[in-house]
């Protein structure tokens, strides 16, 4: 991919949602909502402190997280559906 994000934002590509219910009903397209899961994709730099020192991001590429409803911006990158947002719309980061 030859995107970078800038400063504090975050690439992140959504997980696919599942397709049936633990009991087996199948969703159909109209009633599902976007997942508020995804995986990283590509990070900035980070932010400058007060200080002026460069302060790293807590993720990286590669981990799952959980990011509110209304978070980040759609973007199409080689004609994939992304997100950007900012590390401040990122709820946490899901481990295991």
């Amino acid at each position: 991919m030859k995107f970078r994000p800038l400063h504090d934002r975050v690439l992140v590509r959504r997980v696919q949602e599942e397709e049936k219910t633990k009991g087996g009903i199948i969703i159909p397209d109209s009633a599902k909502e976007k997942p508020q899961e995804g995986e990283v994709v590509a990070v900035g730099t980070g932010t400058r402190g007060d200080d002026g020192a460069l302060i790293a991001l807590d993720v990286k590429a590669g981990d799952r997280i959980l990011f509110g409803k209304w978070s980040g911006t759609e973007v199409t990158v080689e004609g994939e559906e992304l997100l950007i947002m900012k590390e401040s719309d990122i709820l946490g980061v899901v481990e295991g």
